[in-house]
């Protein structure tokens, strides 16, 4: 009988993956052909689905629109709610009512001949402002997961001192050493711990392998960005440990990565170290990479050592495998971003892959090597208003989360590091996002259980889809292989000027 209720529970599981399966597959065609279809729209910047005025064109001028990126609404599907509703809050903050204001004080603030793209301009208070935020989003996290990690381990340390007073016979639960449930969990521990102990990594290999990746790290990096010299390099690997110990140890205890907090501060610290006149701003960012690489790289594996040691696996070959990714990475990511490279303007604000974070990362530098004196009127006062509302705003989240059960008001705080990035980037990808919560909130009230079970699959073949089709676009664009048609949209007094033209 057992056996037959088992039996009947593998098909129904199998029976939901190949539904599940069969889901994503017919998700990942519709995103595929859908841009392949906005393709042929689409021969220059500017034209296409993703230009589509949708709220007008004076809001599109605000950057308010939807571009139909399946990438974007498979991406909200899966996202919290939260997170999405801060992206459309910081855009209305920033795109509806920030940027507007700020625009009309040109020629007062800022000079009136700078362009659009010059960070002593518009552009200033965009980059800076959201530096600011995410700088102040970073910088609490930081000394609260810091807070967090001492107060774990003091914790954990107190309870083995009180262990080993404790008497053998009886577990914290109050069930004997000698019942059932203790001798099954106490098994399985034991069964763990000894499959992960038995293939653990030596000691003196961790130690003789970082010394050895650091001393090619001290002799190499320099020859690749020669503003950055050997004891820059030496002083990176040893603050590196011990900031990777806090993110690993903090990623396991809320699933949050800091690495990419850690490497704004190195960028700031490094460039103001070296200076404008000796390159500051490429030695700040080349820090930044070799810090990130680090902190990363030990949460990463923490995790994935987790894994292993759940699911019964050999850590050295874990181990092994992580060190083939990474060298197969060292190989495939520069082919990867040289055949993009070729293929489009990377960069571009207006072209297809803008590379926002570039330029924020690129304006911390230069914030680190020439201060603020540079930026724009007013700029500084209000980027240190944004710098402490981020920190006022996870003090009052995590307050609420610690003091506040009944109503769970946090959950409907945003996040000063999500509001923080539209506020360079714009709002349509926020708008894309929001489309994809909606149709998700409104798929979980007609039925929550298909909902649960087949979104991720849905979100997962649009991202899929249209990111696959970004390769044989590259293709084509390396090629000389253009569009045969540019949809854009102009407003009725510009449409009657281009008719006269045209038939004069």
């Amino acid at each position: 009988m057992r056996s037959a209720s088992k039996k009947t529970h593998i098909d129904f599981i199998s029976s939901s993956t190949l539904k599940q399966v069969s889901v994503l597959f017919k998700s990942f065609c519709f995103s595929f052909v859908f841009a392949f279809f906005q393709w042929f729209f689409a021969t220059a910047d500017g034209c296409g689905f993703s230009s589509f005025p949708t709220f007008g064109l004076k809001a599109y001028a605000h950057k308010f629109y939807f571009d139909f990126s399946s990438t974007y609404v498979g991406v909200g599907m899966i996202c919290p709610f939260m997170v999405n509703i801060s992206l459309l809050v910081g855009s209305i903050i920033s795109w509806g009512i920030m940027w507007p204001l700020i625009e009309q004080k040109k020629g007062i603030w800022y000079s009136a001949n700078l362009s659009a793209s010059s960070l002593h301009g518009i552009q200033g208070y965009r980059v800076f402002i959201a530096i600011a935020m995410m700088l102040g989003d970073g910088l609490f996290h930081v000394v609260y997961m810091l807070c967090l990690t001492t107060k774990s381990l003091a914790t954990h340390k107190s309870e083995k001192k009180l262990d080993s007073y404790s008497s053998p016979s009886t577990n914290p639960d109050g069930l004997e050493a000698g019942s059932s449930e203790v001798v099954s969990a106490n098994y399985d521990e034991e069964r763990r711990m000894e499959y992960f102990l038995k293939d653990q990594i030596p000691n003196w290999v961790a130690l003789v392998g970082y010394v050895a990746l650091a001393a090619i790290s001290i002799i190499a990096v320099p020859f690749i960005f020669p503003q950055l010299k050997w004891y820059h390099v030496l002083v990176a690997y040893l603050i590196a440990p011990v900031l990777a110990f806090c993110n690993a140890y903090g990623c396991g205890l809320s699933d949050w990565s800091l690495a990419s907090n850690y490497g704004k501060f190195a960028i700031i610290i490094f460039s103001a170290w070296v200076g404008l006149d000796r390159g500051g701003v490429i030695a700040g960012l080349a820090a930044c990479g070799v810090m990130m690489s680090i902190v990363s790289t030990a949460s990463d594996l923490m995790q994935d050592f987790k894994t292993g040691y759940l699911t019964l696996s050999s850590p050295r070959s874990m181990f092994v495998s992580q060190v083939f990714g990474t060298a197969m990475g060292c190989v495939m990511s520069p082919l990867v971003f040289w055949f993009f490279y070729k293929a489009y303007p990377i960069g571009n604000p207006d072209g297809a892959y803008p590379a926002p974070y570039g330029l924020m990362y690129r304006g911390i530098a230069l914030l680190g090597v020439e201060g603020v004196s540079s930026l724009p009127k007013n700029c500084v006062t209000l980027a240190v208003s944004f710098f402490a509302a981020a920190i006022a705003i996870n003090t009052i989240s995590e307050l609420l989360q610690r003091y506040e059960t009944k109503y769970r008001i946090y959950r409907f705080i945003p996040s000063p590091m999500c509001m923080a990035i539209p506020f360079y980037l714009g709002s349509y990808f926020a708008i894309d996002m929001c489309v994809g919560s909606l149709i998700l909130f409104l798929w979980q009230r007609k039925n929550k259980q298909k909902a649960d079970d087949f979104a991720p699959a849905v979100a997962s073949g649009l991202i899929c889809g249209d990111s696959l089709w970004g390769v044989p676009a590259a293709i084509l664009a390396i090629v000389g292989v253009k569009a045969p048609i540019c949809m854009k949209f102009l407003s009725a007094s510009v449409n009657n000027k281009v008719d006269s033209l045209l038939n004069g």
